[in-house]
């Protein structure tokens, strides 16, 4: 868990990789874990409010590279990450595409 989310900030600017299901997943669970914490914190402090801010922009960039190449190592092309832009059954079917096998090499 610790090593995809190093995993995560160490090939933030890596488009071309792949990241399988577990790297993928535990990344996002780490990410989703703090993000909930910071926001908890910010509701008793407000410095934590602008730490949460800070956080959640400064983990575009890799969670774009990471959900490229989660999509790679399914079997599809990066475009793929723009039918999340339909909403609701876009959501679902990129939701589908993460949860899809790792294609062998």
């Amino acid at each position: 868990m610790i090593a995809a989310y190093q995993a995560f900030w160490t090939r933030a600017f890596d488009f071309s990789g792949k990241s399988t299901r577990n790297a993928f997943w535990y990344a996002f669970l780490d990410n989703f874990i703090i993000t909930i914490i910071l926001g908890i914190l910010s509701s008793q402090v407000s410095v934590f409010g602008a730490l949460t801010t800070l956080y959640t922009i400064a983990t575009i960039i890799p969670g774009i590279s990471l959900v490229i190449r989660r999509l790679r190592d399914a079997g599809k092309a990066w475009a793929w990450v723009f039918i999340g832009l339909i909403p609701v059954i876009g959501t679902i079917w990129l939701l589908v595409l993460y949860c899809q096998p790792s294609i062998p090499a």
